[in-house]
């Protein structure tokens, strides 16, 4: 069920090789019980798309069943991946299965009364989706608590081994299953394929780690997640990327059921066979990521994928022999792999581990909307123009996107140091205030040789967008008119967890950017840090001095001294 088959982000440790994590009984009985259940997902979503193709010959309501699928990951993704960061990710996660197999119970039961129509395969294929959706990033964020900090990477190799284990043999399974018993035994063995991972779920006795801080709310830890993202141009860069990919390589398994039934005048299975092409080229591209990073950089690897992609999918379209279509579907899922692979480890190696569940979030919105909006489009430019158009005019494009390299080529994320640092000393207090007092405004105060100033100017914008990303709203910088040296930063955080939040959240790399700026200060005396509550006039009690947010549920903070930017 831990959707995304590119999740290799490091490579395995060569002490303990890829299957070390398998030691690991608990790692090892998720592992297995969801490779299960990423094989019904292969199976009930060849069951649905030649269901569809069964109902209907409108071809964009066939390629409407990726969309069914994997619209719920671009919706949902941001607010999963807040949830996995914030509560225990085993309830988070059988709370997912939950709703996945609500959605699959459903489809099977009303297949089977000979009930479902084109609309009713739609709604429950969303209800799977989403289920989906929420149980993805918990199931990534869970893997280190499962496993030794050092066999890390090589689960979350396995991660993705799982994932293209299913896109191998799935299809083809499905196909099999579907021309033997119909789309009615592909559902029902997506459902029964649930249990094995509900069960090793509900036995896990997770151990809880003690946050030093409260949890953000929902709507708060979203909005973190979301700035940063927008202040993080190599996080941008690479969504852009993953997105415009999603849309162009979304053609082929949107219109693969039509490719198999009108240019390959083939049967379900058929489809399924073709299916599992694309997935062996997925397990291609999978095992051949470290060898790719090795020779040659993210950008040079994404290119050539993407061209050698764009061709694939145009002999597809001009194929009518099921041996060389099926070549050139391992060819796309090779590549497809690969870049999406490399996609995601740009985002990992990009962010830092508080902010990692919503990142991969973002990533997974963004593939997985690339899906469904390709999946969409192809299906309405084959209604009007015919498949092989729709497939030749997406291999163009898919052929021509690396182009967006002039503007937004691939960040090297060599140097990054995204390890969090030690935590700050508590700052001085001798205000009583609680979690929700707010806003907090931070100004800070250097002194700086004038002629370094252009200088110190050019690095706090840098520091800019570490604060920015980290929670910081409204910041500046501004130059005392009357003595030059003085340069006061100035920025406000919402509510005082709001800035504990901020100031805990800077990686290695980032404190040393702050201490670079410290270096620029001169003078005998100190960096000046003021905290302040700002608080506009009607909230001033002149008789009552215990402020309404203290007699609220909140723990009041008490006094304290300490220092920390």
């Amino acid at each position: 069920m831990n959707r995304p088959a590119d999740q290799p982000a490091k490579r395995p440790s060569p002490a303990g090789g890829v299957t070390a994590p398998l030691r690991h009984a608990v790692f090892r009985r998720i592992w297995m019980a969801s490779l299960l259940s990423n094989l019904g997902l292969m199976i009930n979503g060849v069951g649905a798309a030649w269901a569809m193709t069964q109902m209907t010959s409108s071809a964009d309501m066939v390629a409407l069943v990726q969309t069914a699928l994997m619209l719920p990951i671009m919706l949902l993704s941001l607010a999963a991946g807040a949830i996995a960061d914030m509560y225990d990710r085993r309830i988070v996660g059988l709370s997912a299965l939950c709703l996945g197999l609500s959605g699959g119970i459903a489809l099977s039961v009303l297949a089977y009364l000979n009930l479902i129509s084109p609309n009713s395969l739609l709604l429950f294929c969303f209800l799977i989706g989403c289920g989906n959706a929420l149980f993805g990033p918990a199931w990534q964020a869970s893997v280190s608590e499962q496993v030794p900090a050092d066999t890390l990477p090589a689960a979350v190799a396995l991660n993705g081994i799982s994932y293209n284990i299913a896109r191998s043999f799935g299809p083809a399974l499905g196909g099999i299953i579907v021309a033997a018993a119909g789309a009615v035994a592909a559902f029902v063995g997506n459902v029964l394929l649930y249990v094995p991972l509900l069960i090793v779920l509900y036995l896990w006795r997770r151990t809880l780690e003690p946050s030093r801080l409260p949890p953000e709310r929902l709507r708060r830890a979203m909005v973190s997640g979301v700035r940063y993202i927008v202040h993080s141009p190599s996080v941008r860069v690479v969504l852009y990327r993953t997105l415009v990919t999603g849309i162009a390589g979304g053609s082929v398994l949107a219109l693969m059921p039509l490719v198999a039934r009108d240019i390959l005048h083939g049967s379900a299975q058929t489809y399924g066979v073709m299916l599992g092409c694309f997935g062996i080229g997925g397990v291609l591209g999978a095992m051949s990521v470290s060898t790719v990073r090795k020779s040659m950089s993210a950008e040079q690897a994404v290119r050539l994928c993407a061209l050698a992609m764009g061709i694939a999918i145009g002999v597809m379209a001009l194929s009518h022999s099921p041996v060389l279509t099926g070549a050139a579907l391992i060819v796309a899922g090779t590549c497809w792999m690969l870049s999406v692979t490399l996609f995601n480890i740009g985002v990992q190696l990009s962010t830092p581990r508080w902010v990692a569940g919503r990142a991969l979030a973002a990533y997974q919105a963004a593939i997985a909307g690339g899906v469904a909006i390709g999946s969409w489009l192809w299906g309405h430019v084959a209604n009007g123009t015919g498949v092989n158009n729709a497939l030749l005019i997406a291999g163009a494009v898919m052929f021509l996107s690396p182009i967006l390299a002039i503007w937004f080529a691939m960040p090297s994320t060599e140097g990054n140091n995204n390890d969090p640092i030690e935590a700050l000393a508590e700052p001085e207090v001798n205000l009583v205030i609680s979690h929700r007092s707010g806003p907090i405004v931070v100004e800070i105060e250097y002194r700086v040789a004038q002629d370094k100033a252009r200088a110190f100017y050019t690095l706090m914008l840098q520091v800019q967008a570490s604060r920015q990303r980290n929670g910081a709203y409204a910041w500046s910088i501004a130059r005392d008119i009357a003595d030059p040296e003085i340069w006061i930063e100035r920025y406000h955080c919402p509510t005082w967890l709001d800035f504990l939040h901020q100031r805990s959240r800077s990686t290695q790399s980032e404190r040393e950017l702050h201490l670079a700026a410290v270096g620029f200060h001169v003078g005998p005396e100190p960096i000046k840090i003021r905290r302040m509550l700002e608080r506009p006039l009607g909230s001033v009690r002149w008789k009552d001095e215990t402020p309404d947010h203290a007699k609220t549920a909140d723990i009041p903070i008490t006094p304290s001294t300490g220092t920390g930017v």
